[in-house]
C-alpha cells in the first residue's frame, strides 16, 4: 500500500491521519475508532482497531497532545490492554517531553467478555492528567470502552 494511496483513503473515508513517519506506521483515526497500520517489508499490517484515544485519555490532554503523542499513547492503551500485567504499567514517550503510563487490571469476564479497567495518565506542558474506565475486548478482539465508565 502507498503513502499517497492511503492518504486518499482517509480523506475519502473520513477518517483523520494522525501518526508520522509514514514510511514506518500510519494511524487513522475518527471520534470512536483507531486503526493503526505498520509496515513489513513492502506489505501493510493492520496492527490495531479500537477505541480511539478520545475513549481512552483525559480530553483537556488531547487538545495539547501532538500527533505522535496520540499514535503513542493509542499503541501504549491497546499493548496494555492485550498483554499488561496488572501492576505493571506501560510507559510511553511523544514530543516536548509529553509522557504517559497505562496501568490496568486483571482480566475480569462480563456477559462473555474479557474486560478490564484501566488508567491512562498523560503529563504533558507541566500537568497530569488522568482517565479511569473499563474496556472490553468484543468477539471480533476490538477493544471498546464501556459507556458509562469512570
Amino acid at each position: 500500500m502507498r503513502t499517497g494511496w492511503m492518504a486518499a483513503l482517509a480523506a475519502c473515508a473520513g477518517w483523520a491521519a494522525v501518526a508520522a513517519p509514514v514510511d514506518k506506521a500510519f494511524l487513522l483515526q475518527t471520534k470512536n475508532t483507531t486503526m493503526a497500520f505498520q509496515k513489513s517489508g513492502e506489505t501493510w499490517l493492520l496492527v490495531h482497531y479500537g477505541p480511539s484515544l478520545g475513549s481512552t485519555v483525559d480530553a483537556a490532554a488531547l487538545a495539547v497532545m501532538t500527533a505522535k503523542d496520540s499514535a503513542e499513547a493509542n499503541s501504549a492503551q491497546f499493548y496494555a490492554l492485550q498483554f499488561g500485567r496488572p501492576g505493571a504499567p506501560r510507559h510511553w514517550a511523544g514530543d516536548k517531553g509529553t509522557t504517559g503510563t497505562v496501568a490496568v487490571g486483571p482480566y475480569v469476564r462480563v456477559n462473555n467478555l474479557d474486560c478490564r479497567d484501566f488508567t491512562h495518565t498523560v503529563k504533558a506542558n507541566g500537568q497530569d492528567y488522568v482517565k479511569k474506565g473499563t474496556a472490553c475486548r468484543e468477539q471480533n478482539g476490538n477493544w471498546t470502552v464501556v459507556q458509562g465508565a469512570a
